[in-house]
């Protein structure tokens, strides 16, 4: 084993792979990591538009359903197995990833296919976080290449307390510089019967984090809670969202209505509509084909209102009630140094010029250099992606 390893690369948007591999079982990932002599860049279906230094490693090959128990809410797949493909085996039997991971492509521009791998090692979560968790809370268990080429699992297929590294935590959201993962065991949830959401038209930032937050607070289980300065139609529109039995979401829009008596409220019951909305909201719909940068900042919703106006961006879009804000800036903009200091993070999702992820303070980043020692000796997984 060859500890300290290359010195980092850093992301770049244009290179060229010395090589590109694509191994179709677990034991060839690990040939191939165990023979690297430099940076790996590992790719799943290639649909964030990250591009790293070194050889590629393609997990879209290891690819398929390995176990799904519709009784038991438990899926196993492949990592690179596509997210429509698991998608789809779900809704065969009325069940769902709960999660409501994103499709990146459109707002970065980008083809390919999103992969089940891919949603994991980013923690991908859409706006159904707010209430039932994000994609981290559903993992059961998974399998992975480490940095030095050695297969690891941890978890099962059932919910468990553990000792010791949560590897099935830690990986998730990784961003494969942990390591490779090959397999994952995932909790699923039944789909609802019905849906709604209650629209509430002409808010300003402020005023739309106030009633998300009281809607969030009430009795009424809202999974969604989202602000668009420019909505679909142009104007403001802040969204709540209902979901469960059809009774159950009638009454429980008109209660959330109710709490709303002096603002502009309507009720949208149409489920194909209420799907668009919510798809539209969870893509980033408002930034996709427009120029310029995009980042996400994670936040107490307390502060995002003036989070928003500090950014002075292009474009704003608030989800989890406030507690996660898109910004869209002009190119090159340094939002972190436009924001100050707040609790929370801030992430560039698309664009150069600044470091993808909020730069660690000390303790923490000893912290994950240490954790990148342990899976990662020689630093060879996605290097200088997270510092």
């Amino acid at each position: 084993m060859i500890v300290g390893g290359p010195a980092p690369h850093t992301p770049r948007d244009i290179f060229k792979p010395e090589k590109i591999m694509r191994p179709d079982t677990e034991a060839a990932l690990a040939d191939a990591i165990s023979a690297a002599s430099g940076p790996l860049a590992i790719k799943g279906g290639g649909t964030r538009g990250m591009a790293l230094d070194g050889d590629v490693i393609d997990t879209t090959a290891l690819s398929g359903i390995t176990l799904y128990e519709p009784g038991s809410l438990t899926l196993v797949a492949q990592a690179g197995t596509p997210l429509a493909e698991v998608e789809a085996a779900l809704a065969a039997e009325g069940q769902r990833l709960a999660f409501e991971p994103m499709d990146h492509r459109a707002l970065m521009g980008t083809k390919g296919t999103p992969t089940l791998g891919g949603v994991v090692a980013a923690n991908v979560s859409g706006p159904r976080r707010v209430s039932v968790g994000a994609c981290r809370d559903f993992m059961l268990g998974v399998r992975f290449v480490d940095g030095s080429g050695t297969i690891v699992k941890n978890g099962g297929r059932v919910m468990k307390n553990v000792t010791g590294y949560d590897l099935v935590k830690l990986l998730t959201g990784s961003w494969g510089t942990l390591g490779v993962i090959s397999e994952v065991s995932l909790k699923v949830l039944p789909k609802p019967e019905s849906a709604a959401s209650v629209m509430i038209d002409g808010l300003d930032d402020d005023a739309a984090v106030k009633a998300m937050s009281k809607a969030l607070a009430s009795p009424f289980e809202v999974s969604g809670a989202a602000h668009i300065p420019v909505g679909m139609d142009g104007r403001p529109v802040t969204m709540l969202r209902v979901e469960g039995f059809e009774g159950s979401v009638l009454y429980r829009s008109e209660q959330i209505k109710a709490l709303f008596p002096d603002l502009d409220v309507r009720i949208e019951r149409d489920l194909d509509a209420v799907a668009q909305h919510w798809t539209w909201v969870r893509d980033v719909g408002a930034f996709q084909n427009q120029d310029g940068d995009v980042w996400r900042v994670s936040c107490t919703p307390s502060e995002a209102a003036a989070l928003g106006a500090r950014a002075q961006a292009d474009s704003l879009m608030y989800d989890w009630g406030g507690g996660l804000i898109w910004a869209r800036v002009p190119a090159d903009t340094d939002l972190r140094g436009r924001l100050g200091a707040f609790d929370g993070h801030a992430t560039l999702v698309r664009g150069t010029g600044h470091p993808k992820f909020q730069p660690e303070p000390p303790a923490l980043a000893t912290l994950s250099q240490g954790l990148r020692q342990r899976f990662d000796p020689r630093g060879i997984l996605n290097t200088g992606l997270m510092g």
